[in-house]
């Protein structure tokens, strides 16, 4: 053992104890001994103990009396309590000082050293374990990638990515993290030529079994809630990609059960303007332009592109026949968000309530403009992390709170993901091309064509046309197009930022998630 371990055995009996030190001494650990709780006390208070044994019954003063006193003054330490006793109230009176583990007399030597390891090794042995499933689980995934997958497929393959991604976090493994983003890279390529070879069909009902996508998904999934009784809230967390899902999972968790997780895809562009007006509307952009060609405002006009929503959804139901009471709630900041939550009592009483919360999406561009969420999200484990604490701290998770003690069905979504880019593809167009970084419509466009996903007749995409030979041009994996003018400062500005519009599974594999109060 290179650095060794300090522990610290405290009995009155320690004389019988002999045989269990010079064990632990032969496995390289350092064991200093002590017979009373005074002298324990006073050897913590001179060195730095790794853990401590504590006997619980000891003369003068007591095993638990100890405890509290080595709590009180380095509660870092790890203790294991030891007691000829099997007595309820020592054992809750030892758990409730905050011991790390509790063995009963007689111990045998294995039984110390499975302790130790529990406690000193647990982080270690974890990470160690985390790293060996990833690597035999790593072929499996490498085989599955040369299959020829379908929708279905893709998800699971992109939920086991995630899944190892927040594994290896934890293991904080830089060298099989660095697999795993190679290994997601590669993913990410061959999703492109899946969505390339795939997209256009599922819209225009050439494939049999279509995934569900922005405009069908709550005709599909929502509807048939309303059809039961009780409330239901809509709640759309703007930008939420599946990882940061299963980051805020935990805490729901404490105030919901999962009835339904599912992944569905976004409709191209992954952008608020087209993915979230199509959510809401149950309709393609294009024919939302056909039929409310006063709300639908196109990329060269001037104004906010996503400020009828709830004429959209309102038009929605009525095409369901659904005659009920809605509210709909757009959340852009901190104090709107507390007034919501002051005003959930009055909300229930409608059959649907739907929330809009756009801190993630205010957030992933944040990012890209403050040099302090720059700091804060440089990397994608960091932007997971942000998110957990901005929502433990948010009004959103007080609204999900208050709405799991009044017994609410609650569902949760997004309109898109975001994808971190790192490299630049040069794109040459004129002053009326749209300014998203990851996707862009014009006419007369330069780009370099294997960096993209090309609609060059943007009808069979279901998007507005708006000039005779406007295309649509989507990034694929996690390039972001850049100008050939100040060439360089723009990419050393973009570089490493969060970006949505594109064609990745970050941004079209997203949370769908029916919820059931506790």
């Amino acid at each position: 053992m290179e650095n060794k371990i300090n522990i610290l055995w405290a009995d009155d009996e320690i004389d019988l104890l002999k045989p269990h030190v010079l064990f632990l001494t032969d496995k390289g650990y350092n064991v200093q001994t002590a017979n009373s709780g005074d002298v324990a006390l006073e050897l913590v208070k001179k060195n730095n103990f790794d853990i401590i044994f504590l006997d619980e019954n000891m003369p003068g003063l007591s095993g638990l009396e100890t405890l509290s006193k080595i709590k009180n003054s380095k509660p870092e330490i790890p203790v294991v309590m030891i007691t000829k006793s099997e007595e309820e109230h020592i054992m809750e009176d030892a758990i409730g000082s905050k011991i790390s583990d509790y063995l009963i007399k007689p111990v045998n030597p294995s039984q110390i050293l499975l302790s130790l390891k529990k406690i000193l090794d647990n982080k270690r042995l974890i990470s160690e374990k985390t790293t060996s499933a990833y690597q035999q689980d790593f072929r499996n995934i490498g085989m599955t990638l040369s299959d020829k997958l379908n929708f279905g497929e893709w998800c699971e393959v992109y939920k086991k990515l995630i899944f190892w991604e927040l594994e290896l976090d934890k293991s904080k493994d830089p060298s099989m993290t660095e697999i795993l983003k190679m290994q997601k890279t590669e993913a990410n390529k061959l999703f492109g030529k899946f969505i390339e070879n795939n997209y256009v069909n599922w819209l225009n009902g050439k494939d049999k079994n279509p995934p569900l996508l922005s405009h069908t998904l709550l005709k599909n999934r929502l509807a048939p809630l309303l059809d039961k009784e009780g409330p239901v809230f809509l709640m759309l967390i703007d930008n939420l990609r599946f990882d940061q899902w299963k980051m805020i999972q935990p805490i729901i968790n404490e105030y919901y059960r999962i009835e339904n997780e599912e992944i569905f895809s976004c409709i191209l562009p992954s952008a608020t303007q087209y993915a979230r007006n199509a959510l809401f509307a149950g309709l393609m952009p294009s024919e939302i332009e056909r039929m409310f060609p006063k709300l639908w405002m196109n990329d060269e006009e001037d104004g906010g592109k996503n400020m009828h929503e709830e004429e959209f959804m309102n038009a929605q139901l009525k095409r369901w026949g659904k005659d009920i009471k809605m509210s709909y709630n757009k959340i852009t900041n901190l104090s709107a968000g507390k007034k919501l939550a002051e005003n959930i009592p009055n909300l229930s009483q409608n059959k649907l309530n739907i929330i809009v919360y756009n801190f993630v999406d205010m957030m992933s561009h944040a990012r890209t403009e403050m040099e302090v969420i720059r700091e804060l999200a440089n990397d994608e484990s960091a932007y997971r992390s942000i998110t957990v604490s901005w929502f433990e701290h948010s009004p959103l998770h007080d609204i999900i709170k208050q709405l799991a003690e009044k017994k609410i069905r609650l569902v949760i979504t997004t309109d898109h993901g975001t994808i971190k880019v790192t490299e630049a593809s040069k794109l040459v167009g004129d002053r009326n091309v749209n300014t998203n970084l990851r996707y862009k419509t014009g006419k007369s466009m330069d780009y370099v064509k294997k960096d993209v996903f090309e609609v060059e007749n943007p009808s069979d995409a279901f998007l507005p046309k708006q000039h005779v030979s406007s295309v649509f041009v989507f990034a694929k994996e996690d390039l972001f197009f850049a100008y050939p003018n100040n060439y360089n400062h723009y990419v050393s500005y973009y570089r490493n930022t969060f970006q949505h519009g594109g064609v990745s599974m970050e941004e079209m594999l997203i949370p769908y998630i029916t919820l059931e109060p506790r």
